[in-house]
């Protein structure tokens, strides 16, 4: 007989590419848990979109660990709090866990203390392991990628073992029915079930899938109506799939490629960016927008709820959003496209953005949505310029964004390629669909005067 040793499990719900699960192997009979933790994380507790994601990728890792002979435990609660109890039900003294950077996980993590080892291996390199000349975090993300690239092609995948030992007695473990991740009154999910299949075999679903696209992916990733996206970061946000596996899967060279592997390494940097700026999704990374007046009044909230149910009469806006709602995922392109709407033409704080995203998006990561945010919003440490206004009109045609406009506009289904970008220039606005929340050149000279006053 030997030792039981837990195995703390978080965003890394996959038994492929699992440096922690092989170390907990090689320690002693392993007791695989989550400890579901609402209170750690403050106001970053999970979202809808991503509770909806975490049942089913729970679901779909307790089946694979079953598979193998083990079994998931689930726990809810302050998580050190949870695995020490653990520890004293099962009389373990060793944690092993990968390695994570949000502020409520470093905290934990360090609660811990020497009964946890922490391994790495969700990143293409570790992200505390890039530093500047003078040893510190990279702010700027184009001197991140290089010297990341000279880090590169990251370690190859670990393989899945080939049996997990168990102990002899299991503690108890809550049923995930029973903490109602899923939503009810109303079902707000419904389409959400056709558009993903969390897990980590749906992870190599979509792996498989990119990898017959990934040479048009320089374009195509621009271009809604085709959707060239990879859509794989759900399943790298929740851990089912790792950069390691994707960069081994898809080999080879060319711009396509390179332009995805810097969408790659971008995790990496904004993973660095919290850590050594942990509150960065509450204040801005340049404190003088500290001083800018943002709209706060009636007018905005009613300006904040047409823009979040897709009702701002601008169709490229409108379609992202509900594209969001409908199935907890926009694409790229659009996800800036609308971030810029919110903030530049609506005058409404970033961060009012920023938790709708969190509520909605089943990819919703703190590192990502806080710096991705920012560089829209132009308070971030590595960001666009505040005078840089996107014209949602002009992007819209360029994009060729037509045909998806008519997906997740139906109002506008019937209008041509030539009208459907503008409806209201055009004189063709269907009843049913609203006018212009507020003029393109309006927004954009307020924008510029409120800045003007920083």
């Amino acid at each position: 007989m030997t030792d039981p040793v837990l195995l703390w499990l978080r965003q890394d719900l996959r038994l492929r590419d699992q440096p922690a699960l092989l170390a907990a192997i090689e320690d002693g009979d392993v007791i695989p848990v989550y400890v579901l933790d609402d209170k750690a994380p403050g106001d970053w507790a999970i979202g809808g979109a991503q509770r909806w994601w975490l049942h089913h990728s729970l679901a779909a890792f307790a089946a694979a660990l079953k598979a193998k002979d083990s079994r998931l435990i689930l726990r809810r609660g302050d998580a050190a709090a949870e695995l020490r109890k653990l520890c004293e039900e099962t009389g373990a003294t060793r944690i092993h866990a990968m390695r994570h950077y949000e502020p409520w996980w470093v905290k934990a993590q360090d609660a811990l203390g020497d009964a946890l080892t922490l391994h790495d291996g969700n990143h293409l390199r570790p992200p505390d392991s890039v530093r500047t000349g003078s040893g510190g975090m990279f702010k700027i993300y184009s001197s991140f990628w290089k010297a990341l690239n000279q880090m590169l092609p990251p370690e190859d995948p670990a393989p899945m073992p080939r049996a997990i030992p168990s102990p002899s007695s299991w503690p108890k473990s809550d049923k995930l029915a029973d903490w109602g991740l899923l939503p009810t009154g109303p079902d707000w999910s419904t389409a959400f079930g056709k558009a993903w299949h969390p897990g980590e075999d749906g992870g190599y679903k979509a792996l498989k899938s990119f990898a017959t696209r990934v040479d048009d992916y320089g374009e195509a990733r621009n271009l809604p109506s085709i959707d060239g996206s990879s859509n794989l970061s759900p399943h790298l946000h929740h851990g089912e799939i790792t950069p390691r596996q994707i960069w081994a899967a898809l080999g080879g060279r060319g711009d396509s490629l390179t332009t995805f592997r810097k969408e790659l390494a971008w995790r990496d940097f904004t993973s660095g960016v919290i850590l050594s700026m942990p509150d960065y999704a509450d204040a801005n990374g340049r404190p003088r927008y500290d001083k800018l007046k943002w709209r706060s009044d009636a007018a905005a909230k009613r300006d904040l709820k047409a823009w979040q149910q897709g009702r701002t009469g601008y169709p490229i806006v409108d379609a992202g959003m509900r594209q969001l709602w409908q199935v907890g995922w926009m694409h790229n392109r659009v996800r800036m496209i609308a971030a810029s709407f919110l903030v530049k033409h609506l005058l409404i704080d970033w961060r009012e953005g920023e938790r709708w995203y969190w509520d909605c998006l089943v990819d919703a990561d703190y590192g990502n949505n806080s710096v991705n945010w920012q560089w829209v919003a132009g308070t971030g440490v590595d960001s666009n310029m505040f005078g840089r206004i996107m014209a949602p009109l002009t992007q819209s045609e360029k994009f060729d964004a037509a045909d998806y406009i008519r997906r997740w506009v139906p109002e506008l289904a019937k209008l041509s390629d030539a009208t459907i970008h503008d409806p209201d220039a055009s004189g063709c606005r269907p009843k049913d669909y609203p006018e212009k929340i507020i003029d393109h050149r309006e927004a954009r000279e307020r924008a510029l005067a409120a800045a003007r006053g920083i």
